[in-house]
């Protein structure tokens, strides 16, 4: 069984504030886009996790992937196994959900493959333990997020963009970003109605406007190179340019699909993780 895993990308991350467990209360606008890991799955009598090509991220019980599939088999009582083989191609450390993405895909894919039947609400449910971006990775498709991000509203939009997406040499670790963040130098103002209207509508005038990430400018301190991605970006004719997640990956948005394959090809000279990719309904 092959389940595609794709990745996403933040239009809107604003912080709210630190919450008494720790985590951070979010706003999110969050949709997925045609870069996806795969994932590949057998019946087996055990649990296994492998990887198709070398890449650096623990192909034991240490993977997120793997997680998921111990705890569905724990919480299920599922007395056999499977074999799980990961395709990556979503950077790592970048702010796109990779992992989280091959955690939802191998709750769906062995709910099907085991005849579980369980439902959305009760993946997401068995998810969230595993991740905050696993139950919004499960759901798909263009929503806001709220709490952690376990919170998703499903939101309508019949338009498509075309990205291009680049991830600067040096990856960032969540945890590090969140710890150098400073709530009281944020703006709190939220604009992610305006963002949404911006999205809807095709706006490309008013999308820079509202469309924010309150943690690129921790990452750009942190990595120097994210905002030279950005201008990059922009100079290459994006409408609309900005970290997605806790980066270090950046995205930009174009009209339409040429001018994208143009940048794409002038940027991946220079990048040497860069995607051209579209964006998911």
């Amino acid at each position: 069984m092959l389940i595609k895993a794709p990745a996403k990308i933040n239009w809107y991350l604003g912080v709210l504030y630190k919450r008494e467990d720790q985590y951070h209360e979010l706003d999110m606008l969050m949709q997925q886009i045609s870069l996806y890991d795969s994932v590949f799955l057998d019946n087996a009598q055990e649990l296994s996790l492998s990887l198709e090509d070398t890449f650096s991220v623990p192909s034991t019980e240490y993977n997120i992937a793997f997680k998921a599939a111990k705890l569905l088999k724990e919480y299920s009582n599922y007395t056999k196994g499977a074999n799980i083989v990961l395709k990556k191609t979503i950077p790592v450390g970048a702010g796109l959900a990779g992992g989280s993405a091959d955690a939802a895909a191998v709750l769906i894919g062995l709910n099907k493959l085991w005849g579980l039947n369980y439902s959305l609400d009760k993946l997401c449910e068995i998810g969230l333990k595993i991740g905050a971006d696993v139950p919004y990775c499960i759901r798909g498709g263009f929503a806001r997020a709220q709490g952690v991000g376990e919170k998703i509203s499903p939101l309508k939009i019949d338009l498509q963009y075309w990205l291009v997406v680049v991830q600067p040499k040096k990856g960032l670790s969540t945890k590090n970003v969140f710890a150098e963040l400073d709530l009281n130098l944020l703006n709190r103002e939220s604009r992610i109605e305006d963002t949404i209207k911006a999205l809807q509508e095709k706006d490309f005038a008013k999308l820079p406007l509202s469309a924010k990430n309150d943690l690129q400018s921790v990452c750009e301190k942190l990595n120097p190179d994210i905002k030279k991605a950005v201008n990059d970006l922009k100079k290459a004719g994006a409408r609309h340019a900005m970290m997605t997640g806790a980066g270090s990956a950046v995205y930009g948005v174009f009209a339409s699909y040429k001018p994208a394959d143009k940048a794409y090809k002038l940027l991946i000279q220079k990048y040497g993780k860069c995607f051209l990719c579209y964006t998911l309904k």
